[in-house]
């Protein structure tokens, strides 16, 4: 089995501190690298699906549904991209998406 375990450990501990993270700086942009973040993970999990098989056009946008949620869909996005890497491994999306969430925490200023 593929381990992805270095993607969802990471994104654990983001969501863990948007979490945590008070109103004001959620909305000074830490929810908006979130988002963005989930939005890239979900992408490439959409990606990496339909080159296995599934659904082809273009990846279906996750929705701002505002910035108490943002940390749920992060962690929905990683588990969807985690499992869809288990069904067509590759190490270098796994680096690249641990990367995203890499950036994305410097960014968040958390």
């Amino acid at each position: 089995m593929f381990d992805t375990t270095r993607l969802t450990a990471a994104v654990d501990r983001f969501a863990d501190r948007l979490r945590a993270a008070p109103q004001s700086r959620l909305r000074r942009g830490a929810a908006a690298e979130g988002l963005a973040l989930a939005r890239e993970l979900s992408a490439r999990a959409q990606r990496l699906e339909a080159a296995d098989g599934g659904p082809q056009g273009p990846p279906r946008v996750m929705p701002d549904i505002g910035v108490f949620v943002v940390a749920d869909q992060l962690t929905v996005a990683a588990g969807d991209l985690a499992e869809a890497l288990r069904t067509a491994p590759s190490v270098e999306e796994l680096d690249e998406a641990v990367r995203a969430v890499e950036r994305a925490v410097a960014r968040a200023t958390l």
